[in-house]
């Protein structure tokens, strides 16, 4: 049996936007023995996966820190003997794990990223908006440079079902006939949040309406001071910040009727679970490859404006100072967007 090794650290989007390649995979080669390696937390992503793909976490923050975690590592790699590496990630630590492999006579391939492609669709003047490769198919490439053409049918991680309702049940109420709106409002950089303020007049919207519950999904501690002003506004809106795990807020989001996110993880996970997207795209924009699995483009709320997208990753700060890519955006547009797909 072929024993492959793919290699994804970070980020939680970037490793989501892994599971529809690595589930097709594993489904259209059932004799091919797959291990996923990444970080311990992730691992909740990944228990729905076919038989023959199983999980090796990485603890980068202890024994496989560092340039001697990173040989310690390679060490216990190399005893559990692959036959090839695709490397989804191409950053330095993976890099340096791949050449130590690479020594044993493993084939490898990696990631190509297409960085100066997405330099021309961020660059502040003469922009080619240009629909990038996605991030999907890009991994899929490094999979049939290794001999395995993949097909792309993933659908969701619970198949044509959803997830198992009893192990959430004692958080939140049965679901009946309402409907269920996920609103994830943050992201890692400034230029990927709508502003908080226009965004509790979208929760304030639906919070008034009847048989509509709306869950919050987000958890930082900013995050849940938030949280907690809106759920005092408004006592029907249910925060997940505390009461889920990963694995229990996937099972929670496949029993959504939409969710409404930033360009960020929660996107991809509900993406996962086969559910309806609403994003919001400031700094970044949809054709920078990073769009959530078979989202569809109309469901995409962002403002054409001459300096965006900005950033690839949304990192950059706004040059302008006022983040207007962001800060114009119209709530009523966004309840509007989500009351298209609820009614």
């Amino acid at each position: 049996m072929t024993r492959i090794l793919i290699i994804r650290f970070s980020a939680i989007g970037d490793v989501a936007m892994t599971i529809p390649v690595i589930y097709s995979f594993a489904r259209q080669y059932p004799d091919i023995d797959i291990t996923f390696l990444s970080r311990r937390v992730l691992q909740p992503m990944f228990q729905e996966m076919p038989q023959n793909v199983h999980y090796y976490a990485a603890d980068l923050k202890g024994k496989h820190k560092g340039l001697k975690g990173i040989y310690r590592l390679y060490k216990e790699l190399k005893d559990l003997k692959f036959d090839m590496v695709a490397d989804f990630h191409s950053v330095i630590r993976t890099k340096l794990l791949c050449f130590l492999l690479r020594t044993t006579g493993l084939r490898i391939e990696s990631v190509k990223k297409g960085r100066s492609e997405k330099h021309k669709l961020i660059r502040r003047r003469h922009k080619e908006l240009k629909n990038q490769k996605n991030s999907f198919r890009r991994f899929a490439d490094v999979l049939e440079k290794l001999g395995f053409p993949v097909l792309l049918d993933f659908s969701s991680i619970y198949g044509d079902k959803r997830g198992d309702f009893s192990k959430i049940a004692s958080v939140v109420p049965q679901k009946g006939k309402d409907i269920w709106i996920g609103i994830a409002p943050f992201a890692k950089h400034e230029g990927k949040i709508y502003p908080i303020h226009l965004q509790e007049k979208v929760v304030a919207h639906f919070a008034a309406q009847p048989h509509v519950k709306v869950f919050l999904f987000g958890g930082g501690k900013n995050e849940i001071g938030i949280f907690e002003e809106w759920i005092k506004k408004y006592p029907t809106v249910i925060s997940t910040t505390g009461k889920l795990n990963m694995s229990t807020e996937l099972i929670l989001m496949s029993y959504l009727n939409v969710m409404l996110s930033m360009d960020s993880a929660n996107m991809h996970m509900a993406s996962l679970v086969n559910i309806p997207v609403i994003s919001i795209w400031g700094a970044t924009h949809p054709y920078g490859g990073f769009m959530g699995w078979k989202q569809l483009p109309v469901n995409t709320i962002q403002l054409d404006m001459p300096c965006r997208p900005c950033s690839v990753y949304g990192e950059s700060p706004c040059y302008r100072g006022d983040y207007a890519c962001m800060n114009n955006i119209d709530p009523e547009r966004v309840i509007k967007k989500i009351e298209g797909i609820i009614y």
